[in-house]
């Protein structure tokens, strides 16, 4: 029974490490004409991964750049809505991306970013190897799989969420300012008949002029 609660914290505290110590996840305002740089030390070896989607704000574009410690550009597109990349550190150091909503004037930008570092700690760090997983083992090792795919999931549909939620109200807008505005066209076209009509139907005096002889 011990054994069994133990491995149910290992469990739990391998996805705490994984949220925590491997993951930089961030949802954060961008904007306009603007530009947001964040930064992280990475040792040699290490594979990251940057992956970002721009959740609300005109045409969900934005420019990322990442750079290595010496200001090498390891990555660089521009106005993209969605992305990700891979890579290998080749040097000790702070990395820095960046992304930039210069090219806009007006309009501000939600941008979601995750950058992880490195790969999952082990889930039995204390365990000998040697010997194959016990049941109990495998089963914890599925459960912790299956709840990163969750947490990926997740994410991945409260960023939809967002997105669809931002394009409703952005719609919605649109359509009360075109409502009021058809309200006052009728209007005026309405009194425009009226004041037409009352105009063939009123009473026009004449008037007569004598010419003496």
């Amino acid at each position: 029974m011990y054994g069994s609660f133990r491995l149910v914290l290992q469990v739990l505290s391998a996805q705490l490490l994984c949220v925590w110590v491997l993951g930089s996840e961030l949802t954060f305002e961008l904007p306009d004409n603007a530009k947001q740089c964040f930064y992280e030390d990475i040792t040699i070896g290490t594979k990251c991964t940057l992956e970002f989607q721009v959740v609300t704000g005109g045409h969900y574009d934005v420019d990322c750049r990442l750079e290595d410690p010496e200001g090498t550009t390891l990555y660089k597109e521009m106005k993209k809505q969605y992305d990700s990349f891979t890579f290998t550190a080749a040097k000790n150091g702070t990395y820095k991306f960046c992304f930039s909503n210069e090219f806009s004037t007006f309009t501000h930008k939600t941008v979601y970013f995750d950058f992880q570092v490195g790969d999952d700690p082990p889930l039995f760090p204390n365990e000998n190897r040697v010997t194959a997983l016990t049941q109990m083992e495998s089963a914890c090792v599925s459960i912790h799989e299956a709840l990163k795919s969750v947490i990926d999931y997740q994410t991945h549909f409260r960023l939809r969420e967002a997105q669809g939620r931002s394009r409703a109200e952005d719609l919605n807008t649109r359509v009360a300012f075109w409502s009021i505005g058809e309200a006052l066209i009728l209007l005026v076209v309405s009194i425009s008949q009226v004041v037409l009509l009352r105009s063939f139907f009123s009473d026009r005096k004449t008037t007569t002029t004598r010419v003496g002889s």
